[in-house]
């Protein structure tokens, strides 16, 4: 899917020197991409018995919430600590630059909801893993995770696969 490519801005440097950003908000302010790459994410989704989609703060919340309408299904908001207004458990993760910390509300699924995990990239995995562990912890079945962009020459799909938890992406930088 290179048409992709063409709608995500690349900012050098950014937000440390080295890092070349991959910036899907020039994708979200297309109205024609976005809704194609929703149809793509969705096309993924069918025949998996999904009831649920959860979206990593914050571009997943944007891709997740687009997904979950379009697919009729509810909607699971991971978030940063302290932002949900409920009873919640977190989870600490590793990042390249430090550590931060996610939660969900405690009634976020229900036992053997089928859910789908979304953000817009996937890196080192570290929010990935942690919104895995997360929802298997209020006993969600985790049938996969789906992203816009793949940097593999980071390792976080592959450690995705190793948690049993299959990462679907739709477009790689490889060793970019």
């Amino acid at each position: 899917m290179s048409w992709i490519r063409d709608h995500i801005r690349t900012i050098p440097d950014h937000p440390i020197p080295g890092i070349q950003f991959r910036d899907v908000t020039t994708l979200f302010q297309n109205g024609e991409a976005l809704q194609r790459v929703i149809h793509e994410m969705a096309d993924h989704c069918r025949d998996k018995g999904i009831t649920r989609i959860a979206g990593i703060e914050a571009r997943g919340f944007i891709l997740g919430g687009a997904l979950a309408h379009q697919l009729g299904v509810g909607f699971v908001p991971v978030r940063k600590a302290g932002k949900l207004p409920w009873k919640t458990i977190s989870r600490d993760y590793n990042l390249e630059y430090g550590t931060d910390t996610l939660e969900v509300h405690i009634d976020a699924v229900e036992a053997g909801d089928r859910v789908m995990i979304v953000d817009d990239l996937i890196a080192t995995g570290g929010t990935a893993v942690a919104a895995l562990e997360l929802l298997r912890d209020v006993k969600a079945e985790v049938v996969g995770s789906l992203f816009v962009i793949d940097l593999p020459g980071l390792g976080g799909a592959d450690r995705l696969r190793a948690e049993g938890c299959p990462a679907h992406c739709l477009v790689s930088y490889e060793g970019e």
